[in-house]
């Protein structure tokens, strides 16, 4: 061909042309549209409150999983705890590797919106031998599927629903690694409470010891007397031990939730003073909301659903428009002169006749697969419900038992008082002051252990809520914080003369606190 070929006239009316276009490209998406199935749910909290209502009356949910969320944490008024929670959305590892999934989840989004878009290649060959003559060619050709039926579209609808997914994945992640930072430092700083408790309980049985020595070596006690008290010592340093493989295994956790290796992390053990905040129990709507793991869950459905539409589009044949345009000459030099141009353009319309069932099993696996995301979505709403509930009865019946613990220990003090004064009137044996300072010393490192409770249960339901929340404190109602352990308006127990009284943990009751949700 030496002449490039005129394009003929198409005798098809303007008006008809344009509808013919418009319906070919448009064509209709097959395949079921998402509509989100309902989940199990209920009006209200079977443990909430009864003042709970005025968080408001049940809505339909509208999901606002990776809306931004306040530093929930700054409830507990901790410098340190605010510092490290600093480095874990920068550090951590396990948030870097969600950050890099929602990445790849963009680009996989990206690839699918590459199906709407022609492919254009150019190409240039020589051909034949040095006998018949070479033949250089450079084509430039260009090929697009028309989406009649809306596979490329579904595809779509399903890489953006599973990037969606992703992004709350990686939500979900961060608001986990917080809510375990909290636990693990709460955990920790009550360790140092238990510390410093058993320090001085220990310096107190030392002295305890000493005394009765003494006394049998005037003849004044027995040696059961000695071997008495030196069993409660050395029960006391062993529990002083252990304490600290518990701190330093909490302190090691810490770091790698910072991204650090332990020994780059060091937290200098100090008394604590944070109130322990009442969380407001928001609606169940406004859990379906906020949590990100079930958004990420719901959208999973949605990515599952647009699926079925591309194995439903491939019972359907595909439609295809290519254009083939180059230049051809024998050798280089007319090439560059004068050569030959060729042209090619046209429709094509493939389809499968008989393929053995594959399509039916494709569209009966995306079927299933779509069955199990709303399974799955379901039951992610439950254990939603479980672990706000769950953790709302914890807070509510923690503080109960935290009444209750701290007027043991009130009686216990009392109790340890009365034997010390009989044991210098000579009425009580050492065995009822061991007894009675055993007593005292486990019952307040119970407390203690119940206030740990009550920090890590209240980071663990405002993570159930979704995060997100800040405390506003009510100072005309609130007493002022002080540091958990201690018991109020203890009364001193006064120092006998052979046994001194075990030494007290200054500490705080819980504070009441209103909250209010920042969405």
């Amino acid at each position: 061909m030496n002449a490039f070929p005129r394009f003929p006239t198409l005798s098809f009316p303007a008006p008809a042309l344009t509808v013919a276009c418009a319906l070919l490209l448009a064509g209709c998406a097959v395949g079921p549209d998402y509509k989100r199935p309902d989940a199990p749910s209920s009006p209200a909290f079977k443990e909430a409150p009864a003042d709970s209502s005025q968080w408001g009356e049940w809505k339909p949910a509208e999901p606002q999983d990776t809306s931004a969320r306040s530093n929930w944490w700054a409830v507990f008024s901790d410098p340190a705890l605010d510092t490290l929670m600093s480095q874990v959305q920068v550090s951590n590892q396990n948030i870097k590797a969600a950050e890099a999934q929602y990445r790849q989840a963009l680009a996989a989004l990206q690839s699918a919106r590459a199906g709407y878009f022609p492919t254009v290649g150019l190409k240039r060959a020589d051909s034949g031998s040095g006998l018949i003559g070479n033949s250089q060619n450079a084509t430039l050709s260009a090929s697009w599927e028309i989406d009649v039926w809306g596979r490329v579209r579904r595809q779509v609808e399903s890489s953006e629903a599973s990037a969606q997914a992703s992004q709350s994945d990686l939500a979900s992640t961060l608001l986990s690694t917080q809510a375990t930072l909290a636990q693990s430092y709460f955990l920790l700083r009550i360790a140092d409470q238990q510390k410093a408790l058993l320090d001085r309980t220990v310096v107190d049985y030392e002295k305890s010891l000493q005394l009765v020595r003494n006394q049998y070596a005037a003849g004044t006690a027995q040696r059961s007397d000695v071997l008495q008290s030196e069993t409660q010592l050395k029960s006391a340093q062993a529990q002083q031990i252990d304490i600290q493989i518990t701190r330093a295994q909490l302190e090691h956790a810490i770091a790698i939730l910072t991204g650090k290796p332990p020994a780059d992390l060091t937290i200098t053990p100090q008394d604590y003073a944070a109130a322990v905040p009442r969380v407001p129990v928001a609606v169940p709507s406004a859990l379906l909301e906020r949590r990100p793991d079930i958004g990420a869950a719901e959208r999973r459905m949605a990515a599952a659903n647009a699926q079925i539409g591309v194995a439903q589009a491939a019972y359907y044949p595909t439609l295809s428009l290519s254009a083939t345009g180059g230049l051809s000459a024998a050798t280089l030099a007319r090439w560059l002169s004068l050569p030959d141009r060729v042209w090619s353009i046209g429709p094509a319309l493939a389809g499968t006749l008989f393929d053995g069932g594959l399509r039916s099993a494709a569209k009966a696996q995306a079927v299933a697969a779509y069955d199990q995301t709303v399974a799955n979505y379901r039951q992610t709403v439950l254990s939603a419900f479980q672990e706000v509930e769950d953790n709302l009865a914890g807070a509510r019946l923690l503080e109960q038992e935290g009444a209750v613990q701290s007027d043991a220990l009130r009686s216990a003090r009392d109790a340890l008082a009365l034997v010390n004064n009989r044991y210098r009137a000579g009425t009580a044996s050492l065995l009822d002051v061991l007894t009675a300072q055993t007593t005292a010393y486990t019952a307040e490192r119970t407390y203690l252990t119940i206030v740990g409770r009550q920090y890590t249960t209240s980071a663990v339901l405002i993570k159930a809520l979704g995060g997100g929340w800040h405390i506003e404190t009510e100072n005309a109602s609130n007493p002022a914080p002080v540091a958990p352990g201690s018991v109020p308006d203890a009364p001193a127990a006064p120092a006998p003369s052979a046994m001194p009284p075990p030494a007290r943990t200054q500490g705080a009751a819980p504070v009441a606190a209103s909250v209010s949700a920042q969405r």
